[in-house]
């Protein structure tokens, strides 16, 4: 025999979890004790918001869901902005609390809040795991959901009585890579035929961009093409190392070097554009023509309404475009000094 807690720490390494940030409480003292003799490091906390932050940057910089675990009511809720964090900027982050018997209750309704109907504004899933035998596969499906395109946190409740529970070994299920598809023929020439028809084309990176995953197509895209390029905020670092092409970051400001660029090129080329971030150029009658590189479809806005949409995996997909165009920009390079 073995407990609902066991159960649930070996499906966590078995998606290759190495450490949990959190604080132990009394609604998950059975996670904390087999956790303790697991290969899985906890790192304590001082507060339940800094654990959250902590796992949804160690996604962002890892591409793995980081894990962060607190204990019920408002242990639980101070996760609510760490969630929105990740949920907004696109971070795989696994969530898991604690929670009063779900079975039998022998102190009423003492801190109990419904942590699974208030953090699904702010998950791409949340689910309370009522029995054992549900925790490999919801353990498995959190981990898909958190760490596919879009990514972003998800919440797992495993009350005090479920992890305490005795049950057989249940088999866990096996991770497998997810594939992603590439753009297709049609949108990738047309996109080449708008890149090498423009007259001063520029490059932008995107929060999408900055993944580690795709970091060395980003930079082989840049060296093949020879378009300067700028990012966002949250698209610094795409290219290692820079390059005499590299513009500037955008910011909330006008008239300086890289808002010069931005004002005069004719064809700006979105590379991982999410619009959570303020846009860093302004689409209007007289603006840029855009080509939307992406994941995912354009999230299309008053300021954001791209003319043509390459989507796929972004670093195979940069790699068939720079087939298209390389050696073939006649004004490729028109916009620096």
């Amino acid at each position: 025999m073995t407990k609902g807690s066991d159960l649930f720490v070996a499906a966590l390494e078995n998606e290759g979890v190495e450490r949990i940030f959190g604080i132990p409480g009394e609604e998950n003292l059975d996670i904390v004790e087999s956790i303790r003799r697991s290969s899985i490091q906890l790192i304590l906390t001082r507060h339940e918001q800094a654990a959250a932050f902590m796992a949804a940057t160690y996604g962002r910089l890892t591409g793995k869901a980081g894990v962060c675990i607190t204990t019920l009511g408002p242990g639980a809720l101070n996760l609510s902005t760490g969630s929105a964090y990740a949920l907004l900027g696109a971070m795989p982050m696994i969530m898991i609390t604690g929670q009063k018997g779900i079975l039998s209750s022998r102190q009423a309704r003492f801190q109990i809040v419904d942590i699974v109907a208030a953090m699904k504004p702010l998950t791409k899933l949340s689910r309370q795991i009522v029995s054992p035998k549900m925790i490999p596969s919801l353990v498995r499906e959190a981990f898909r959901v958190a760490q596919e395109e879009r990514p972003g946190p998800v919440h797992l409740e495993l009350p005090e009585d479920i992890a305490a529970a005795e049950c057989e070994p249940i088999a866990l299920v096996p991770t497998h890579p997810v594939e992603l598809p590439l753009a297709s023929p049609g949108a990738l020439d047309r996109a080449a035929l708008m890149i090498m028809e423009a007259r001063r084309p520029l490059l932008m990176f995107g929060a999408a961009a900055s993944r580690p995953r795709v970091t060395p197509d980003v930079a082989q895209f840049v060296l093949r093409t020879q378009i300067p390029y700028f990012t966002t905020q949250m698209g610094k670092g795409t290219v290692p190392g820079g390059t005499e092409l590299y513009m500037g970051t955008a910011a909330l400001s006008e008239r300086d070097y890289v808002h010069e660029a931005i004002e005069q090129a004719d064809l700006i080329i979105t590379i991982g554009h999410d619009t959570v971030e303020k846009p860093p150029f302004i689409m209007g009658a007289k603006g840029p023509r855009v080509i939307h590189v992406g994941y995912q479809s354009a999230d299309v806005e008053q300021v954001y309404f791209p003319q043509a949409e390459i989507v796929g995996d972004l670093g195979p997909s940069l790699a068939l475009l720079a087939d298209r165009i390389e050696g073939k920009i006649p004004n490729a390079q028109v916009l620096l000094p």
